[in-house]
């Protein structure tokens, strides 16, 4: 009975996933369309609150369809309260559990993930600080990029 229910579960939670996927990328795709100063102004309006709703349920959905439910203790800091929220030891898919229960902040990540297909264009709508490997400067841009951004009195998401 174990291996039927698998049988049937894997293939529908596969094409469940994908279908989640793919409209979390039409959802960021839309959002950063057209967008003024792209990657160097901060999202706002419609555009950050798309962001938002849309990629933050989504993402519930997709835990959620893969077999985690999350129960959360407790109340996150606003971004007024902690411009600058830390996860550790961020080595796991499950750092997409936190994004989603944080309002989706923008993150840390490196410059190569922003050119992965699909992923790419949803990384790109959390309007991440990008880290360089190849700049020798990237640490130092990196610290700079996240204190003008937590200086910015809520211009822009927190950043994680």
């Amino acid at each position: 009975q174990t291996v039927l229910q698998g049988i049937i579960l894997l293939p529908l939670r596969a094409i469940c996933i994908t279908f989640i996927l793919l409209l979390a990328w039409l959802s960021a795709a839309i959002a950063t369309s057209c967008q003024p100063g792209r990657g160097f102004l901060p999202l706002k309006g419609w555009r950050r609150r798309m962001i938002q709703i849309t990629l933050s349920g989504l993402t519930r959905t997709a835990y959620f369809v893969m077999g985690f439910r999350v129960k959360v203790k407790g109340k996150a800091a606003s971004p007024p309260e902690a411009p600058i929220f830390v996860a550790a030891p961020h080595s796991s898919f499950f750092d997409g559990i936190i994004c989603a229960l944080t309002g989706m902040p923008s993150i840390v990540s490196r410059a190569e993930n922003l050119s992965t297909p699909v992923f790419g264009t949803i990384l790109s709508s959390l309007q991440p600080v990008a880290v360089s490997r190849q700049d020798p400067d990237s640490r130092k841009n990196t610290v700079a990029e996240i204190t003008r951004r937590a200086l910015s009195r809520g211009q822009w998401p927190q950043v994680i």
